[in-house]
């Protein structure tokens, strides 16, 4: 197998030539990296190639680094049944440079496209519906970015006065609580709870 795959790899590397900026075969998987702007391309020779057959798009992901100026990797993953193989396509991106869209050539890249969007902000330009899927109209930010809060900006609640579902800031009462950080052996300067009888004395 990780000698098929060696070789696919080297054939891909070969017929797109700069369209792929890195091949790697990690853990019996091929993962090769495309320029952004050339992502159709590749995608589309995946699909039609006699050797490749990648029929089947399984996926499309995102992963954050936010310490990266293009933050962003999508992450294309498919099949091909007749090889019986399957591949990792990925790219860089930003936060405001859009990828192409994969629709017209996978039309299952549709709600992975709008998914990603929804949770990292990746835009891809020429999708036919680009709007958020998972998370409300209203809501504010990217959940899976790794500097989104986890409490996030809103807490959602039925409101039986109003008889319908209210967003409200997110109120975090324990921030406002005293904590006590002493030691227990050291003792705290104040009467533990159960200790009002105790007497001092009594040793």
């Amino acid at each position: 197998m990780d000698e098929t795959l060696t070789e696919l790899g080297d054939y891909i590397a070969d017929a797109l030539g700069d369209k792929i900026e890195a091949v790697r075969y990690d853990f019996g998987e091929l993962t090769l990296t495309a320029a952004r702007a050339a992502i159709l391309e590749v995608l589309k020779f995946l699909r039609d190639d006699p050797r490749c057959q990648f029929i089947c798009l399984i996926d499309i992901c995102g992963v954050d680094y936010p310490e990266r100026a293009k933050r962003f990797d999508v992450v294309y993953h498919l099949l091909s049944p007749k090889q019986n193989l399957r591949v990792r396509v990925k790219l860089a991106t930003d936060e405001t440079t859009p990828v192409p869209s994969a629709v017209k050539l996978f039309p299952a890249a549709n709600w992975f496209e709008r998914e990603a969007f929804d949770l990292y902000g990746v835009i891809f330009s020429g999708h036919p519906d680009l709007r958020r899927i998972l998370t409300d109209y209203g809501f504010s930010g990217h959940p899976l970015r790794k500097d989104f809060p986890l409490t996030g900006f809103v807490e959602v609640r039925y409101d039986d006065a109003q008889k319908r579902v209210v967003y409200e800031p997110v109120r975090l009462t324990q921030e406002f609580r005293s904590f006590d950080f002493q030691s227990p052996w050291e003792g705290p300067d104040y009467v533990l709870p159960g200790d009002e009888k105790a007497n001092g004395n009594a040793g």
